[in-house]
C-alpha cells in the first residue's frame, strides 16, 4: 500500500510555527500509532512551512481565516484530490482538534463516498436507538463523537476522538471499542455534540441525525438528492454549513470548549520545552 503524505501548513499566517510543527507531530503520532490499530491506512502528517509550494502527492491540510460561504472543510482539487481547510486562529488553540477530524475523515475516506450499510437509526420520545430498517452511513470517522470534550491528548496537542469500523458491528458485544477513547461505548451511538449521515435508499435521499446542540434533543433532517458528480461528503459539509453554522469546521464562538484540556495541553508543552532546553546542554 502506498503511504498518504499529509502535510499542516498555515494561510493565516498568525500561527506560532512551534505550535503548528507541535500539531503536526502529534497529528503523526495519532495516524501511524492510534488510527492504523483500526483503519487500513498508511500515511505520515508532517509541517509544511511555505503553503504556496505543495510537493508533489502530498494532501495539503491549510489553516485559513475564513471560509467562503456555503463550503466545508473538505474538498477536491480540479485532479479530484483530496484536500482539508480549517479555521485557525491565534486566539484558540482548538483548531487542533478540527485539523485531527480533518484529517482522519480525508485518510479513511479519501474521496468523499465511502458509505457503510448497518442498522437504521430513530429517535424516539426524544432519544436515539436503533430501527428495524438498513441504513447506508457516510463513513465520516469523527462525526459522531466531534465535540471537544471528546477530544484527547498527544503530549500537549488536543486530537478528536473517532470511530472504529465496529461502530457499524449489529449488536453491542463485550470489549469492543467503538471509538478510540471509548467515549462511545455501543455501535450507532451519537454523542451530544455530533451528528451522523446516511443515504436511506428506499426513498434515494439522504438524511443526517442532528445533535449539534447538546442543550437541545437530537432531530434528524431530510437534505434530499446529492447533485449529479459530487462527492457526498463534500455536499454533506455544505449543507451542514449552510443550515445550521455547524461544520467540522466550527466557529469558536459557538462550541463548547474543552478549556481543562486546553489548560493541560500548554502546562504540558511548557514541561516539554524545559524538558528539550536541559536536554540541548548534554550536546
Amino acid at each position: 500500500m502506498q503511504l498518504i503524505q499529509v502535510e499542516l501548513t498555515d494561510k493565516t499566517g498568525e500561527i506560532d510555527g512551534e505550535l503548528l510543527q507541535a500539531t503536526a507531530a502529534a497529528l503523526n503520532v495519532q495516524v501511524t500509532r492510534d488510527l492504523t490499530q483500526f483503519w487500513n491506512v498508511q500515511a505520515s502528517v508532517s509541517y509544511l512551512p511555505n503553503p504556496k509550494k505543495i510537493p508533489a502527492g502530498v494532501w495539503p491540510v491549510f489553516l485559513v481565516k475564513e471560509l467562503p460561504p456555503g463550503e466545508g472543510g473538505f474538498h477536491m482539487d480540479k485532479h479530484n484530490q483530496p484536500y482539508a481547510e480549517v479555521i485557525g486562529s491565534s486566539a484558540s488553540e482548538e483548531w487542533t482538534i478540527d485539523a485531527s477530524h480533518e484529517t482522519i475523515e480525508m485518510l479513511v475516506d479519501p474521496y468523499g463516498n465511502r458509505l457503510q450499510n448497518s442498522t437504521s437509526i430513530e429517535i424516539k420520545n426524544g432519544k436515539i436507538q436503533d430501527g428495524t430498517g438498513e441504513f447506508a452511513y457516510l463513513v465520516e470517522a469523527c462525526d459522531p463523537c466531534e465535540a471537544d470534550n471528546y477530544a484527547y491528548a498527544i503530549p500537549g496537542i488536543a486530537v478528536s476522538d473517532f470511530l472504529t469500523p465496529h461502530f457499524y458491528d449489529p449488536v453491542k458485544t463485550p470489549g469492543t471499542r467503538y471509538s478510540f477513547t471509548g467515549a462511545i461505548n455501543a455501535p450507532r451511538q451519537i454523542l451530544p455534540g455530533g451528528y451522523i449521515s446516511w443515504v436511506n435508499q428506499l426513498i434515494d435521499q439522504v438524511q443526517q441525525l442532528l445533535w449539534v446542540d447538546p442543550k437541545s434533543p437530537p432531530t434528524i433532517r431530510d437534505l434530499g438528492p446529492v447533485p449529479p458528480g459530487m462527492s457526498l461528503r463534500v455536499w454533506v459539509d455544505n449543507e451542514m454549513r449552510k443550515s445550521t453554522g455547524k461544520t467540522t469546521v466550527r466557529n469558536p464562538k459557538k462550541r463548547h470548549l474543552n478549556a481543562a484540556l486546553m489548560k493541560h495541553n500548554k502546562a504540558k508543552r511548557a514541561s516539554l520545552e524545559s524538558i528539550a532546553k536541559a536536554r540541548a546542554k548534554l550536546y
